[in-house]
């Protein structure tokens, strides 16, 4: 595969979420990889990342260090989920995310119309005896968000779920060749939010940022700040496009950060 950085990532926990995206984007394996089967073409990389929590955290960030443009990448984790009642096959775009264990909750912000239906989703580290009460559950969701945050702006990070069993059939009924069915049915949602979230990067590496040259000659920030304030600054663009950035000229380079952070996330995207 094709060494050159890539603008869009997938990630699947399982070999059978990822097979029909595979075969569909006609994907080559990197057999030069081996901590995770990766998958590539000219401009999409697709990960199976294992199941759970830590397996996609350490997934995201090998990925991201070793294959991401240096421009905010395009990020979309796409498996199944389980409900309590949502019709199996069925595809929602995560518009909540809440980790079981750690109480955090994720907001990914959809600054586009969704091409199909909305949904919480719950993240636990085990499988549970009974679905939440309204929210979809899976494994992997709130890590996979968490880590990629760290790598791109948030309006570039989004889940696409696919129901795979609910109080009428269980998750132990789950069959592989059925998943990797669902999965090829919402290729059409799957390629719309890549398409839309590939302009919307497109859309955030044309733009200038006059003020962060700005705020860089006037206050020090180290390196890891300058990536910080960067992806701060690209999110404000895309949310405040009319609005300019105004700092107090006696703010120190943390002060900077949180004061962007504080404002984008009272923003109407963010609770």
């Amino acid at each position: 595969m094709d060494k050159k950085p890539f603008r869009r990532f997938l990630y699947c926990a399982l070999p059978c979420e990822a097979a029909p995206l595979i075969s569909h984007f006609k994907l080559k394996k990197d057999t030069s990889i081996w901590p995770f089967a990766v998958y590539g073409n000219d401009n999409l990389c697709l990960t199976v990342t294992g199941v759970g929590k830590n397996a996609m955290a350490a997934a995201v960030a090998y990925t991201q260090a070793r294959l991401a443009v240096t421009e905010p990448p395009v990020m979309v984790n796409v498996g199944i989920a389980g409900h309590s009642r949502y019709d199996l096959g069925s595809v929602w775009l995560i518009d909540k995310i809440t980790d079981f264990d750690s109480g955090k909750r994720h907001f990914p912000p959809l600054v586009f119309t969704p091409p199909c239906a909305t949904a919480n989703l719950q993240t636990v580290s085990i499988p549970q005896p009974d679905y939440p009460p309204v929210a979809l559950c899976d494994m992997e969701a709130s890590a996979f968000y968490e880590t990629s945050i760290r790598f791109t702006t948030g309006e570039l990070v989004q889940c696409i779920k696919v129901i795979s069993d609910n109080s009428t059939a269980s998750v132990v009924n789950i069959q592989p060749k059925q998943v990797s069915a669902w999965i090829a049915e919402q290729v059409p949602v799957i390629e719309s939010v890549l398409a839309t979230l590939t302009n919307l990067a497109e859309s955030i590496s044309r733009s200038d940022l006059p003020e962060f040259s700005d705020l860089v000659g006037a206050i020090h920030f180290t390196a890891n700040e300058q990536i910080q304030l960067k992806h701060l600054m690209h999110r404000w663009q895309v949310l405040f496009p009319e609005q300019a950035i105004v700092i107090e000229e006696s703010s120190k380079a943390r002060d900077v950060l949180q004061t962007l952070e504080r404002r984008i996330s009272s923003s109407a995207f963010y609770f």
